[in-house]
């Protein structure tokens, strides 16, 4: 079989991830991530900071709220990520379709041992197509308003976590949170500054001017490895069906069908798209300062060639990746904002008196992209923390 070292796969990422040559659109960022991750918001924002030039947060926002290049969707491992439409329509086929499914079993449970005397389906049919229904007359709505305007909206449901108490959570949360799953409504602009969470509510066709796409189960799971394989090949099979959340059966069969080749790799095997044998040129010398949850480092599950003996300093508990200091191909560090607006880098391990000449003019340049805001990581690493009050 053919051997591809760590440092080809390192060359690969440099140039496949626009982190040694940037990329022209905000859309040809996600494409070629297969995805921006979406939990923290920050991170979008900052994720193509990093590979484009001359981007603004202005730009961003434009594309993201104005002109809907990119759309939210839950997908693969209850992730949310955020990408382009036809991604979108192949993610929601290969992973989200089942996770609408389960949340929606969960969601009738939890209203039927509230409401037994009540059709459950019914009522659910009903005030979802209220909550639609809403929002095209109005255009947007935050989650107050919708509580206040859809007649049985504004339920408080008591729940059992496990063994522990009761407690009340709020049916409106849980059924936009469905219908966004479902690709019926999206999330508008955020309310307060880019790194902001809180959002109002829209309908994606009446946002979009299009609905998810109808792609098979099966199309659409060999879609997905195949993007994966040209964004992030070579990989384990341990990386695939951690990275699409998938049974042992699902990812073999996915492999399968797009004709995966093995290869050796310095720390197993892996697979690499049909015809993706040759090797990348060297790039140019490239740093580069990433957001927590950053696709080049949550692309893989075994990341050891990019990472070394940094996982403990970089992730939280919950395998969440913080910020982390790039060097022609692996992680030397980790960075974070402090409360006087300043970034701080922390090296780890030595990349060089060059690189680190340039990450700290990298990090000058970011404190400046990113203006008056604060930002703190949602899910921070040690290292963040420690850089932070430092």
């Amino acid at each position: 079989m053919l051997r591809i070292s760590d440092a080809e796969r390192r060359n690969r990422l440099a140039i496949r991830h626009g982190l040694a040559a940037p990329f022209a659109t905000v859309a040809e960022v996600a494409d070629a991530l297969v995805g921006l991750h979406g939990s923290d918001p920050a991170t979008v924002f900052l994720s193509l900071r990093a590979r484009m030039e001359g981007i603004t947060i202005e730009d961003i926002e434009s594309a993201l709220y104005d002109r809907a290049e990119l759309w939210r969707i839950w997908s693969m491992r209850r992730t949310m990520f955020m990408v382009p439409p036809d991604l979108a329509s192949i993610m929601y086929a290969a992973a989200t379709r089942d996770v609408v499914a389960d949340e929606r079993r969960k969601l009738l449970k939890m209203f039927r041992a509230n409401n037994a005397t009540i059709d459950a389906e019914e009522w659910l049919e009903r005030v979802a197509g209220a909550c639609m229904a809403y929002l095209e007359e109005v255009g947007t709505a935050t989650t107050a308003e919708m509580k206040k305007n859809v007649d049985g909206l504004d339920i408080k449901l008591t729940v059992r976590q496990g063994t522990g108490p009761e407690v009340t959570t709020s049916l409106a949360s849980r059924l936009l949170m469905l219908l966004a799953m479902d690709g019926r409504v999206a999330k508008g602009r955020p309310a307060g500054t880019w790194r902001s969470s809180q959002y109002e509510w829209l309908s994606l066709q009446a946002w979009a001017g299009e609905s998810l796409a109808d792609v098979s189960t099966t199309d659409a799971e060999t879609q997905l490895v195949s993007r994966w394989l040209a964004a992030y090949g070579p990989g384990s099979f341990e990386d695939i069906k951690w990275w699409t959340g998938w049974t042992v059966a699902k990812t073999r069969r996915a492999l399968e069908l797009v004709g995966a080749e093995e290869v050796v790799l310095e720390c197993g095997t892996g697979f690499i798209l049909p015809n993706d044998s040759g090797q990348v040129p060297d790039p140019e010398p490239w740093v580069a300062l990433l957001p927590g949850l950053d696709p080049s480092v949550m692309g893989w599950k075994e990341r050891g060639w990019i990472l070394g003996d940094l996982a403990g300093w970089l992730f939280d508990r919950n395998g969440n990746a913080g910020p982390t200091a790039w060097a022609n191909g692996e992680i030397v560090g980790g960075w974070a904002q402090r409360p006087d607006g300043s970034i701080a880098v922390g090296i780890l391990r030595d990349p060089g008196a060059e690189a680190r000449v340039s990450l700290n003019l990298e990090a000058a340049r970011l404190s400046d992209w990113m203006g008056p805001v604060n930002l703190r990581s949602r899910f921070p690493s040690p290292y963040e923390k420690q850089l932070r009050n430092g």
